[in-house]
């Protein structure tokens, strides 16, 4: 109750002051419209945003105040004048599970930052695509990571990295260098992730290697942990239930911030999900693919727009990505990759899904699964007869 009453005295506290920006700010507004929650994530936003707007200037952020150096001018003048300009301001780490709206966070927070700051957001896959491709531009420089820190560093110096997940042994022996000479460099970092810090490239080869990276990042950053505060019974309505079975769409259940406690939920309250229209997953959909994997693991009968192997046809592993770059070059090609999903953590999951929803998919799995109800309303028949009886 007393929180409560907190919660609605900052609220009108913040309506005061009409003036101030800020993701928190936004994102109140948006909680009384019935739209968010995860108050306490977005206050570390909001410690971000007010710490970065007052050291605005000692930060370099203005893209059109600072220096023009080139990246291999920075670090031919390095060689003379080591230097080093740590950021005054800590970045944020933000993990948690799939649907805990990690990557809506990290936008609101992007959007409400100036238009003319250095700031660049970018998924963490695509960041280092970019760095390796930086490299290979930089071979036979004396420590060509320095130079390729140097450019991103001049380019943005607030940098947003969505869906951080480390499974390449190439980025995992060079991230600390890297984010050594980018930290050195006054870059501020904001990242999202499914991992702990500690849990980044477990059970990876040479992890040894990678671990110092962990500690920079612990270092530079603050960690906070993000888990969906949403209760099923929060929940505006089931569309259809009777007889222990839900019809959802599979935007309702899919497209909206849940996670496997929400689902665990429904589950608990109801043997069998219904859930219509699933699409084909490719990039544009990718958070709802991550939510279709975890709720297929539970009992859901699906109507969907392909066959469990054509769902995730544009799913791939960073691996099998590298094996179809050869065959892109073709115009047809290029347009029919343009939704790819490069995504080693779902690539994976997928296979467990496409294998569930074949086996959901067959008569043996159906009149089996109608078996076990069967048996338990005839407990539930028992039990209740042993109580009329007592």
């Amino acid at each position: 109750m007393s929180s409560g009453l907190c919660f609605l005295w900052e609220a009108e506290e913040l309506e005061k002051d009409v003036n101030r920006g800020g993701p928190l700010v936004e994102y109140e507004r948006k909680i009384a419209a019935g739209e968010l929650w995860m108050v306490i994530a977005a206050r570390e936003l909001q410690r971000l945003y007010d710490e970065i707007v007052e050291s605005a200037d000692t930060c370099k952020l203005d893209r059109y105040a600072a220096s023009d150096k080139s990246g291999r001018s920075r670090w031919l003048w390095s060689r003379f004048l080591p230097q080093s300009s740590y950021s005054p301001v800590k970045g944020l780490y933000l993990y948690g599970g799939v649907g805990t709206g990690k990557t809506m966070l990290m936008d609101l927070f992007f959007n409400q930052l100036p238009c003319n700051w250095r700031k660049k957001r970018i998924h963490f896959h695509d960041f280092m695509l970019n760095v390796h491709s930086r490299l290979q531009k930089h071979k036979g420089v004396a420590d060509p990571l320095e130079v390729v820190a140097g450019e991103i560093s001049d380019e943005a110096i607030l940098l947003c990295l969505d869906e951080f997940m480390v499974t390449d042994v190439a980025d995992a022996l060079i991230l600390n260098r890297l984010f050594r000479h980018l930290f050195s460099n006054g870059i501020i970092l904001v990242a999202t992730s499914n991992r702990a810090p500690d849990n980044l490239y477990e059970g990876g080869l040479q992890r040894d290697l990678f671990l110092p990276f962990i500690a920079t990042l612990k270092e530079r950053c603050v960690v906070h942990e993000i888990g969906s505060l949403v209760d099923y019974r929060k929940m505006t309505s089931v569309p259809l239930g009777a007889d222990g079975c839900a019809y959802f769409s599979f935007e309702e259940l899919c497209d909206k911030p849940l996670g496997a406690a929400d689902y665990f939920g429904l589950f608990k309250n109801f043997h069998t999900l219904a859930l219509e229209g699933v699409p084909i997953f490719g990039l544009h959909n990718r958070t709802a693919a991550y939510r279709f994997v975890t709720l297929v693991d539970g009992q859901a009968l699906c109507t969907a727009e392909g066959s469990p192997l054509e769902l995730f046809r544009k799913v791939v592993t960073v691996s099998d990505a590298k094996q179809m770059a050869p065959r892109t070059s073709t115009r047809s090609r290029r347009n029919d990759d343009s939704d790819l999903c490069v995504d080693n953590e779902l690539g994976f999951a997928k296979d467990r899904t496409i294998s569930r929803l074949t086996e959901m998919n067959s008569k043996e799995y159906l009149e089996h699964h109608a078996a076990i109800l069967t048996e338990k309303q005839l407990l539930q028949e028992d039990v209740n007869a042993n109580a009329v009886l007592g």
